[in-house]
């Protein structure tokens, strides 16, 4: 009981340290990081001598039910802590690292504007990172999933007056979105093949696994792709590899801390902890394998090619991160954690040093100056080495292929969405939606045909509502009520499902109304205060209104489901009431969901972030 106790203490410690830190004011630096320093110092120590204990006892699994935070007769969301060796080696390599970061960022950052932001994103970091990895269930692990993504994006952004880190912040936020999904459909269907809310350490119960699979083979399939899914975006594995490079926007020692060693391994993590759920699928053991086999081959071409150090060492972790997939998929469990604390500490390490690399390398040219060994590339037909070449040097075009594949064809479709002005809006939401509450009121008298579609139809629309707030570009006040709307039809689309209480419904919207109708009172004040504001470009307002841009931060983050509001809860307690062969609703559902925070976050980025829109404030270049 001991043990389960004390795990608590790794999540209270660092959100203890954030809160502390908000409340120092900006210029006392020394305040500032003797907080940060002392939170992940203590926090370090701790882990230390609770490793030690455990290893003593003989290196127990642990698993502690913290906090439950909604109950019903059905349903039961709870916050769940797990330890093993799995956790042991992750939070040793965490925190030791973010520790030596910390200090190092005390002298690196001195006198930078930004300073005490910088910490305190680092310190919530740490702390979503604590949560992942003490996760023991698939609910506790997409909270911290979720703020890892947050903190990602203002650390990326951290330069938020130039163009090309809040570009840059805003197409890894996109990608982590997508990884997103795949979480949003592993709880979705786990529930329904499980009937619970189930944990790591009933998933490592082979009994229970044995039983559930025969009655769920396609079931078991479907989770485990949608597993690799989360795990390849979060660890930029194809298709997703070109993140990693553009997530270097950022300060050194925040590329060193999460790109570098931590957050860009989770995705190992994830297929660790769920590896007896999968590890008698051959077929999915085989996708893991090739994935990995094919990112690391293309990932060392293009690392021969890259010109800028930062990128160099961003494909050179994601090809080892490919070789460390096929180490999980072979079953290599030890070699696999004992690569990635190497890879962490070696990445890290060589980012730290990565600005003095180009006087090194400039110091040696001159002075010690020795011709390159013949490369294997030389032995090609010359036309197969030019083309790979080439092809190294566009990334094998990763890149516009997202833009070409995902995100061009919702703009497109968003595009077509030009007739809904502000008024247009209102009042189609409002007599849809009407007909829609008549619908649902009179559900026993419509053909049972027609009721049948009638979810699928109201999740259109509001996939249709929040496609729209994508790709808005003339009113932000439009995109904003857009974003609002589209929870509203989730949740009528979902009670054609099956009966459920008012009070969930209330608990779901809540956030969403409360963090919807500040972030309204906020974009009206900012027109009063700046005059129209379109979505053609940045504004960087929050050099200038401070507040109103992290008050409307926090709208953001509470109308889109974050783990402040209750909406977090309400968004799984909505997919309960999805029945296990409606994969289309609750994909479409998924897709709202994801595209609702891109949406808001990107609504935030242009207004209150980039290169600032009148002259009367410091102007930057587009890019660092």
């Amino acid at each position: 009981m001991t043990m389960q106790v004390v795990l608590q203490f790794f999540i209270l410690i660092p959100l203890t340290g954030f809160v502390l830190s908000l409340l120092i004011p900006e210029s006392n630096e020394k305040l500032i990081s003797s907080v940060s320093f002392s939170t992940v110092g203590i926090n370090l120590v701790g882990f230390i001598l609770f490793l030690f204990y455990w290893l003593v006892k003989g290196r127990p699994v642990v698993d502690y039910n913290y906090v439950t935070l909604y109950q019903t007769a059905d349903f039961h969301f709870f916050v769940d802590l797990y330890f093993d060796k799995i956790t042991a080696v992750y939070g040793l390599v965490g925190a030791l690292l973010t520790f030596l970061v910390t200090v190092y960022s005390r002298y690196y950052l001195h006198r930078e504007v930004g300073y005490k932001r910088f910490f305190n994103t680092i310190i919530f970091f740490y702390l979503g990172y604590n949560v992942i990895i003490l996760s023991g269930n698939f609910e506790t692990l997409f909270a911290g999933w979720e703020l890892l993504g947050i903190s990602s994006f203002l650390l990326i952004a951290f330069y938020r007056h130039r163009y090309l880190p809040v570009k840059n912040a805003v197409k890894v936020f996109s990608i982590y979105r997508v990884g997103d999904v795949g979480l949003i459909l592993v709880m979705w269907m786990s529930h329904h093949l499980w009937h619970e809310n189930i944990t790591f350490l009933k998933l490592n119960n082979l009994a229970l696994l044995h039983y559930s699979m025969p009655s769920g083979a396609g079931v078991s399939l479907f989770i485990s792709m949608m597993l690799l899914l989360s795990a390849a975006a979060k660890s930029a594995q194809l298709p997703f590899s070109s993140w990693l490079p553009r997530a270097m926007e950022g300060p050194t020692p925040s590329s060193a801390i999460f790109y570098g060693s931590l957050a860009v391994h989770l995705g190992v993590f994830l297929l660790l902890r769920t590896f007896p759920f999968w590890e008698h699928q051959l077929s999915v053991r085989i996708i893991i394998a090739l994935l990995g086999l094919t990112t690391s081959i293309l990932a060392t071409g293009i690392v021969r090619v890259q010109s800028s150090v930062k990128s160099q060492i961003a494909y050179a972790s994601i090809a080892q991160i490919g070789l460390i997939f096929i180490e999980v998929a072979a079953g290599l469990e030890n070699l696999a954690l004992f690569h990635f604390a190497g890879n962490a500490f070696l990445r890290t390490y060589q980012l730290l040093v990565s600005p003095s690399v180009v006087s090194y390398l400039i110091r040696e040219q001159f002075y010690n100056y020795s011709a390159r060994a013949r490369s294997i590339e030389v032995r090609f037909p010359k036309a197969l080495e030019y083309t790979l070449y080439v092809l190294c040097v566009k990334e094998w075009n990763l890149d516009s292929m997202m833009y070409r594949y995902l995100w061009n064809p919702l703009k497109w479709l968003g595009s077509k969405l030009r007739f809904f002005t502000l008024m247009g809006v209102s009042l189609f939401f409002v007599a849809t939606y009407l007909v829609g509450l008549l619908c649902f009121f009179y559900r026993d008298e419509i053909p049972i045909a027609i009721a049948e579609n009638l979810p699928i139809l109201f999740s259109l629309i509001g996939l249709i509502m929040v496609l729209k707030s994508f790709t808005e570009r003339r009113w932000a006040r439009k995109s904003w009520i857009l974003i609002i709307i589209n929870h509203f039809w989730v949740v009528l689309a979902i009670s054609f499902n099956e009966p459920f209480s008012i009070g969930q419904s209330a608990l779901y919207l809540s956030g969403v109304v409360v963090a919807g109708v500040i972030g309204f009172l906020i974009l009206v004040r900012l027109r009063g205060l700046e005059g129209g504001i379109d979505l053609h470009q940045f504004y960087g307002y929050s050099f200038k209104h401070p507040k109103l841009a992290f008050l409307f931060f926090l709208c953001c983050l509470g109308a889109t489901g974050f783990p402040i509001s209750p909406t977090f809860v309400g968004e799984d307690l909505m997919f309960l009431h999805i029945h296990e062969g409606q994969v289309l609703l609750a994909l479409i559902t998924a897709l709202s969901f994801v595209l609702d925070g891109l949406a808001a976050i990107r609504l935030y980025a242009r207004i209150f972030m980039g290169p600032p829109f009148k002259s009367d404030s410091e102007m930057a270049y587009r890019s660092s």
